[in-house]
């Protein structure tokens, strides 16, 4: 399979194309057929060597993919070669399959596309987890989103309204304001 890989950390532009074996999966992991993988900040840094984690040399960056299961490893019962899928993958994502623990794994709801659903999980998982379970935002307060034309801010927005706040939208400039 085609891989994107990191060898050496270092710029987006030291990342080389190359085929690779397929990845081999656990019992509790599915393989994924990458149809379309998001790109975020923290991908960046994590070729860059500036990451929390550093996975070993060589890896293929990329968090969050979505496709088609190819495979099931034993232990997964609910999730089934042919679903349509989203992952958060940590990394991996930059290539044409990808092995992943299977809890890390949603169906795609009906009507969305790959590269919807491949730009998801990560700027909507933060977005959600910092609203409801750090925020703790309540209907008709007040949320003042900075960056809100930015991928987490633009989901931000998005879920704030849906949980019934009052939505601020800030961003540095006026073009950046008409995206969100």
């Amino acid at each position: 399979m085609k891989a994107l890989l990191c060898k050496a950390f270092g710029p987006a532009s030291t990342l080389v194309l190359e085929d690779v074996p397929g990845p081999a999966i656990k019992k509790n992991e599915i393989l994924l057929d990458v149809h379309a993988a998001g790109v975020n900040f923290p991908d960046t840094l994590i070729i860059e060597g500036k990451y929390q984690f550093k996975p070993p040399f060589p890896f293929s960056p990329g968090g969050e993919a979505a496709g088609v299961i190819a495979a099931v490893g034993e232990n997964v019962s609910h999730l089934k070669p042919g679903d349509r899928v989203m992952a958060l993958t940590g990394w991996g994502s930059f290539a044409e399959q990808v092995a992943v623990p299977h809890y890390n794994v949603l169906p795609i709801p009906q009507g969305m596309d790959f590269t919807t659903a491949a730009a998801f999980s990560m700027t909507y998982g933060t977005s959600m987890h910092a609203l409801t379970q750090r925020a703790r935002l309540q209907p008709g307060e007040t949320l003042l989103v900075l960056g809100a034309s930015g991928g987490v801010g633009l989901a931000a927005v998005e879920i704030g309204k849906a949980l019934g706040a009052r939505v601020i939208a800030a961003a540095s400039s006026a073009q950046k304001l008409e995206v969100a």
